[in-house]
């Protein structure tokens, strides 16, 4: 069984959704971009998630004191670093707090894929290029991380079960492709979940 992450949720309905999938993890986007979330925000809708999923959120370069009131208000559970946060920041965030760390790399070629393991973050991600463009990548450049990941990049219905047999990445991460038009949908977040879960 693979794991999935579904990102880039805003409202009581994608919670529902959410649980309703019975996936493994959400995204809470703190960092700028049309699916941000406020913390105060994120607070009222994490109330109504299943404990079974982990809440995850999002950073673009962020002080490190904003991810420890949201993890320190039991708002996340775990910390994804999608900036340019290097090893020194890592080590610092993690001494005052003890929750899974999640680090974002674009992978421009096999050679940055392969360097990534030596993060001390609990898990890589690996991301497009050009992230949250709903783009995928050539998938076959993450072959020698030996490390768990999290697969992301213009993931969808279409190519979801493509990826998961090609790389066999610990999750996938989808946000775009749960989407119609820009908005959550709740039979693909449903139906991505099941996929998932099946391979």
């Amino acid at each position: 069984m693979t794991k999935i992450k579904l990102c880039g949720l805003q409202s009581e309905d994608h919670i529902r959704w959410a649980n309703e999938a019975g996936c493994d993890y959400v995204g809470f986007v703190f960092a700028k971009s049309r699916r941000q979330v406020s913390f105060s925000q994120a607070a009222r809708i994490r109330k109504h998630l299943e404990s079974s999923i982990i809440p995850v959120g999002v950073f673009v370069d962020s002080p490190i004191e904003e991810i420890l009131s949201l993890v320190e208000n039991n708002i996340i559970s775990m910390i994804q670093l999608n900036g340019s946060e290097d090893e020194v920041y890592i080590k610092s965030l993690r001494s005052y707090c003890d929750v899974p760390i999640v680090k974002a790399v674009r992978v421009i070629d096999e050679m940055s894929a392969f360097l990534a393991q030596k993060s001390s973050a609990d898990y890589l991600l690996f991301d497009a290029k050009t992230a949250g463009s709903g783009i995928s990548f050539d998938w076959s450049l993450t072959r020698k991380c030996s490390r768990p990941f999290f697969l992301a990049g213009g993931l969808n219905l279409t190519n979801l079960s493509d990826a998961i047999l090609q790389v066999h990445p610990y999750a996938v991460d989808l946000s775009s492709g749960l989407e119609i038009e820009g908005e959550k949908n709740c039979r693909i977040m449903r139906e991505a979940t099941r996929l998932s879960h099946s391979l």
